[in-house]
C-alpha cells in the first residue's frame, strides 16, 4: 500500500530528499516489522502443543534441508537485485538496467518467493 501510494504521488521521495533514501527508509522499516512479526510468531508458537510426529529425526533434517535451501534461494536473490531491486525500488522509480539472469533467476522465475516459502 505505501509502496503504491508512493508511486502514485512521490511524497516519500519528496519527504526524504531522494527517491534512494526513501526506498531504504521503507525497507528497513520493512525489515523491522519482519523481525516483529518473527517474534509474534515464535512466542505464539511455543504455547501450542506439540505433535509428537514433528519430533522424528527424518522430519527435523527435512525441515533443516528446507531452511538451509530456502536460504539459499533468498540471499542469492537478495544479492542479485541489491537493497533497492528487493525492497519495492521500482515503486521508487528506481530501475534495474536490465532483467537480473544470474543465480538464482537463471533456474526458476521467482527464487525470492520459493525460498521464503521454503
Amino acid at each position: 500500500v505505501v509502496a503504491r501510494w508512493e508511486h502514485r504521488t512521490r511524497r516519500l521521495s519528496r519527504l526524504f530528499g531522494s527517491p534512494y533514501l526513501a526506498c531504504y527508509s521503507l525497507g528497513f522499516v520493512i525489515i523491522l516489522l519482519n523481525v516483529y512479526r518473527s517474534h509474534s510468531m515464535t512466542v505464539a508458537m511455543k504455547v501450542q502443543a506439540r505433535w509428537e510426529v514433528m519430533d522424528r529425526t527424518g522430519i527435523f533434517y527435512t525441515g533443516v534441508a528446507l531452511m538451509v535451501v530456502g536460504t539459499l534461494l533468498v540471499v542469492s536473490s537478495f544479492l542479485a537485485l541489491g537493497f533497492t531491486g528487493t525492497f519495492l525500488g521500482d515503486y521508487f522509480g528506481i530501475l534495474m538496467d536490465e532483467k537480473v539472469t544470474v543465480f538464482p533467476f537463471n533456474i526458476m522465475e521467482n527464487p525470492m518467493y520459493w525460498g521464503s516459502t521454503a
